[in-house]
């Protein structure tokens, strides 16, 4: 089933959602204690945009492994 608009809590303990919009998956996250700087990181599945405590990750478009049940 396609979703179109998807979200669901975070399970580490942080604020923030897990989306799913329009077959993109990410999430969005709220740092309590640890600031990063301004920047992009790549990892094998995601790219996580950080601005401080602030910090958006959304899956590539090719990634090395799928994520599972993510967010719907």
């Amino acid at each position: 089933m396609f979703v179109i608009v998807a979200t669901k809590p975070l399970n580490d303990g942080t604020s923030g959602f897990r989306f799913n919009v329009l077959g993109q998956k990410g999430f969005v996250r709220k740092r309590k204690n640890k600031s990063r700087p301004m920047g992009k990181t790549t990892g094998s599945t995601m790219d996580v945009y950080s601005i401080g405590k602030f910090s958006v990750g959304m899956e590539r478009k090719k990634p090395t492994r799928r994520l599972a049940h993510f967010a719907g």
